[in-house]
């Protein structure tokens, strides 16, 4: 016959199973016989009646009520798991059974080193391919103080517009036929705002 808890907790274990699928199993414990009562995809051969070996809880603080982690386990083949535990307590506050979600952290882990691979560049830039590229310039100059300043080029104020047009104009890229319109199209503004940017800006040199 199956354990009341397993029947009371299994919809809210299945549906946590099926999000995390494949890569995460989840394990109802008995927390008074140190047993597992049922497990939704299985990540090892664990099985119902197997030693769960909670003991391990023991040493963990508490990240909220009754939830310890995420914390690292590892699997037997080395797979790293990402782990977090929770205490399900019955009506009188005792601890009725102890829910455990272990998500394997390969994929992931996978995920991110083709990610950075692929984001990192391979060698340096040959700089004498790109020196009389103006339009990279721009872009660098643009982003450079977009990533600084941790603002979109839409919500740039005056001011910075300004800060942006002097290194621009100091980097010689307004000697360039054509500028304008390129850099009032990288700053999301009009050609004659740009215009009158760059007057305001020239006469505020000494």
């Amino acid at each position: 016959m199956t354990d009341p808890r397993v029947r009371t907790w299994a919809p809210a274990c299945a549906a946590i199973a099926k999000l995390l699928a494949p890569h995460a199993e989840v394990v109802l414990h008995d927390p008074a016989t140190d047993r597992v009562l049922a497990v939704w995809n299985p990540l090892t051969r664990r099985g119902a009646g197997d030693p769960s070996m909670l003991g391990e809880l023991d040493r963990l603080d508490p990240a909220d009520d009754d939830v310890y982690g995420p914390y690292e386990k590892t699997l037997p083949d080395g797979r790293r798991l990402s782990s977090v535990s929770a205490v399900l307590r019955d009506d009188g506050g005792e601890p009725a059974a102890v829910l455990c979600v272990n998500l394997d952290r390969t994929p992931l882990e996978q995920a991110a080193a083709l990610l950075a691979a692929f984001a990192a560049p391979a060698a340096p830039r040959p700089e004498a391919m790109f020196e009389q590229d103006w339009t990279e310039r721009v872009h660098q100059i643009v982003g450079g103080y977009v990533r600084e300043h941790g603002r979109a080029v839409e919500r740039l104020t005056r001011d910075d517009r300004l800060a942006v047009l002097a290194e621009l104009d100091a980097a010689g890229v307004f000697a360039v036929r054509r500028a304008v319109p390129f850099v009032a199209g990288a700053l999301r503004t009009s050609r004659s705002t740009l215009y009158a940017l760059l007057a305001d800006l020239r006469r505020s040199r000494p």
